[in-house]
């Protein structure tokens, strides 16, 4: 017997999660506020003095043509601005009092004297932004140094000691309020916890007793929220448990059935392998019959041999037909073959498959009666209906009696067009109505082996229809049977 393991809290572990989730988040801005809070700042610093010299590039420094702005500017962000004459030694604008100071260290930057103390971190066509250490103020600076269109030079700088100072305050308030949050978030997090997880203690409990087939433990604590709805499904599966016992007793004997129809299902494919060698059988053994008569030349004179060579030949024509329709039907009931629907007058289609019936129908003596009128626009594929027509005029005509009567119509009922062939004659057995498309059914077989019949026709048919997702069907009637079909109508279809 297996030992029952270590329970692990759920509620340790989601405030231990949360708890070292917001402490490792706190730490890692910590981490980003330390390493590179300074160089944002300085980043930014540089961009205000890259500002600050595209503000008066355009007037060229001229003390009349600055703006008001640009003082305000200059003093929210903390610059010192100065500038000169294309030759360095005019004085055209300053904001600073020591202005000769820096105008002094101009010269030494042109001149390279401060070389050393000067580190450029950006450069550009017509200025460049440098960190520049003042070895007699002790301080460092970001500076920037640049000529105007008219020739003027602009400088302007702002000490670096400032942005140090604010980066030090704020990493060491942050480190001073992140100790007491993530104390004060501990905190939080485990009350919360802990009233997230009552919830699902409870449901714990319940899933024992249903486990322990209980199915009177109800869930209580109510909630709209996800684990709320949780409990009102699991009160909802105790209610429907036994329900559902009985219920799957009943697909027991569901799938009982189920398999004595795939054991019917395998008892139809062997039939099916029956039903094809018992249809080749006939034409083979009349083939090889003929054939070997005609080889030992049992019959010496012409009209025998024509006889011999007639009988071979309608023979293998049963077959090839035979075996065509068989093709076709696996090709339409394994979705094979193309269906191409299209907009077509089924009355023109009717038309042509009696037209082409004429010496058949002829032979048959039948009366024929369909009423062509207006167009019939119909949708599907039109080769296929008119195999479908005329399997279904051929199977009227081989099943013709009485008054040799066949009434060929056309309705429209709501979106469909629903086309009727009906021949007089004796109606099918009840119960071999639905059979009459399966593969190689034939109602009787001694009339259907008389005309040639191989019982696929009509499983064709049933095939084609499937293909277009329409119906078919079959009705009797007390003077003969009906077999009709659908087709999606054309919006200006009209009944024929």
């Amino acid at each position: 017997m297996p030992q029952k393991g270590r329970k692990h809290s759920v509620k340790k572990r989601i405030a231990y999660t949360f708890i070292a989730t917001m402490a490792a988040t706190l730490l890692i801005i910590g981490l980003i506020n330390y390493f590179f809070l300074g160089s944002f700042y300085i980043r930014d610093k540089e961009h205000i003095l890259a500002e600050s010299f595209q503000k008066l590039n355009a007037t060229g420094g001229d003390s009349d043509d600055i703006p008001d702005t640009f003082e305000q500017f200059c003093v929210t962000n903390n610059l010192k601005v100065i500038i000169t004459g294309p030759e360095l030694s005019s004085f055209v604008y300053s904001n600073a009092t020591d202005r000769q100071s820096l105008q002094t260290l101009i010269f030494g930057l042109i001149s390279g004297n401060e070389q050393a103390n000067t580190k450029v971190v950006d450069s550009k066509d017509n200025y460049q932004i440098q960190k520049f250490y003042d070895s007699h103020a002790d301080a460092e600076y970001l500076q920037i140094i640049g000529w105007f269109d008219n020739g003027n030079c602009y400088f302007a700088r702002c000490p670096l000691e400032s942005i140090t100072d604010a980066v030090g305050l704020s990493n060491q308030f942050y480190l001073f309020i992140g100790i007491p949050i993530i104390i004060i978030g501990a905190i939080v997090i485990w009350i919360i916890t802990r009233q997230i997880v009552r919830p699902v203690q409870e449901l714990t409990e319940i899933s024992k007793k249903m486990a322990a087939l209980d199915f009177d433990a109800r869930y209580v604590s109510g909630g709209k929220d996800e684990i709320g709805e949780l409990g009102n499904n699991f009160n909802v599966m105790s209610e429907q448990l036994e329900q559902a016992i009985s219920e799957l007793k009943s697909a027991n004997v569901e799938l009982q059935k189920d398999i004595d129809k795939k054991t019917q299902i395998d008892e139809m494919r062997r039939e099916f392998l029956s039903n094809v060698t018992h249809e080749l059988k006939t034409p083979i053994a009349l083939i090889q019959g003929y054939a070997e008569g005609l080889k030992d030349n049992i019959n010496d004179d012409e009209e025998s041999r024509e006889f011999y060579c007639d009988v071979i030949i309608d023979e293998a024509a049963k077959m090839n037909e035979m075996v065509k329709k068989l093709l076709n039907l696996n090709q339409l009931e394994f979705g094979e073959d193309q269906v191409n629907m299209e907009r077509f007058d089924l009355n023109a289609v009717i038309k042509g498959v009696l037209q082409s019936s004429d010496i058949l129908i002829r032979q048959k003596e039948a009366k024929v009666l369909f009423i062509g009128g207006d167009p019939l626009y119909v949708w599907g594929d039109e080769f296929k209906v008119e195999e479908v027509i005329t399997n279904y005029l051929t199977n009227a005509l081989n099943h013709l009696d009485y008054d040799h009567t066949i009434e060929i119509s056309c309705k429209k009922e709501g979106n469909v067009v629903k086309t009727t062939v009906f021949n007089t004659g004796d109606p099918i057995p009840e119960e071999d109505l639905d059979k009459v498309w399966v593969k190689f059914f034939k109602v009787d077989k001694a009339r259907t082996r008389e005309y040639g019949g191989s019982g696929i026709g009509l499983s064709i048919v049933k095939a084609i229809m499937d293909s277009f997702q329409q119906q078919c069907g079959c009705q009797n009637y007390d003077n003969g049977v009906a077999f009709w079909f659908t087709l999606e109508a054309d919006g200006k279809t009209e009944e024929a």
